[in-house]
């Protein structure tokens, strides 16, 4: 493989508001061989997410910043070419922290094997993947449904909203959707089978909740943060539950970032908001995948991917996620 050329992407700086092309270094460099214990993975399909913005900056999070001079973390599926680990075999495809670019060579900590088989590898970046379990946990756990109340989520057409609304759906709720374009919202209601949806785009948001949600929010699944999370603290019914599972509003802030001027009506309602990180249920993936593996089978939930071609286009594919101009999981193709 040392005549191969790996292309990476390195993190070059820590970015100040939006992430562009010089945020990182773009090298070429020969394919090594693995070592004991070590595999070698062709990359094969790249999970762009949110969670990459905040992967970038320093200080304290749930998880290591990415360092000056390394490979961009991503998540990814790919093939086993070369194997000098005993669970590993050249053809097994796997799923794991493959990083931006062509191959992967390390230890294999934290990965699994999937069957290409069983579904298409994007699906593993979304519905069978992170995203998938995020949806399932975080509004299961976090957001306690139960049947009849009503479900708001943010980013609704996205990776993570799409699943979770459906999942909702799936356990007897009223979903509304407030997601970004009147493609979007038909998709959600029409293909998605919500029960409503908000353009935030062209509705004025506190408006059309009161239209939407006459008798308040019972869970709200915030991806988004900012100016929407205020609006739908303004709905809540008593008891209530916010997941905030992501603030996308807010990763590029060069200010501080703008928390809920709303947050009284936690009290008023006596309501919950509780942040969510998905590794803390690792535990419980596989019945997890297994359930929404049956959903998927049954035609009970629809995963949608946005796929990109070409390695080279990750900064400016990256940025889709903060225009909002990804439909569903946005995946690169390597």
């Amino acid at each position: 493989m040392s005549t191969q050329l790996n292309r990476q992407f390195l993190l070059a700086k820590r970015p100040s508001g939006m992430v562009s092309r010089d945020t990182f270094d773009y090298v070429e460099k020969p394919v090594g061989e693995p070592a004991n214990g070590q595999i070698l993975v062709k990359n094969l399909y790249l999970s762009l997410d949110p969670a990459m913005r905040g992967w970038m900056n320093e200080g304290k999070s749930y998880i290591a910043p990415v360092g000056l001079g390394e490979v961009m973390r991503a998540l990814g599926v790919g093939e086993v070419v070369a194997s000098n680990h005993p669970d590993y075999k050249v053809g097994d495809h796997v799923n794991g922290a493959l990083g931006v670019q062509d191959y992967f060579l390390g230890e294999p900590r934290g990965f699994y094997k999937v069957d290409p088989k069983r579904a298409p590898l994007p699906v593993y970046l979304s519905a069978l993947g992170m995203t998938g379990m995020t949806a399932y946990f975080a509004l299961l756990d976090v957001g306690a449904p139960k049947a009849g109340d009503t479900v708001v989520l943010s980013g609704a057409a996205g990776a993570v909203g799409s699943i979770a609304g459906q999942i909702a759906k799936l356990k007897g709720c009223r979903v509304i959707g407030i997601a970004g374009g009147k493609e979007k919202c038909a998709y959600l209601t029409d293909e998605l089978g919500f029960d409503g949806a908000i353009d935030y785009k062209s509705e004025d948001l506190c408006e059309a909740l009161k239209r939407e949600c006459p008798k308040g929010v019972d869970v709200y699944f915030d991806n988004v943060g900012g100016e929407t999370l205020d609006a739908v603290l303004g709905r809540l019914a008593p008891k209530a539950r916010i997941v905030i599972c992501g603030a996308i509003s807010q990763y590029n802030n060069k200010d501080a970032v703008k928390g809920p001027a709303n947050y009284l009506s936690l009290l008023v309602n006596r309501a919950r908001m509780e942040g969510f990180v998905v590794m803390d249920h690792a535990a419980n993936f596989a019945s997890a995948a297994a359930e929404i593996g049956g959903w998927l089978a049954e035609g009970k939930i629809k995963s949608k991917e946005h796929i990109v071609e070409g390695l080279e286009t990750f900064p400016e594919t990256l940025l889709k996620l903060f225009k909002g101009e990804n439909f569903g999981k946005l995946v690169l193709k390597v």
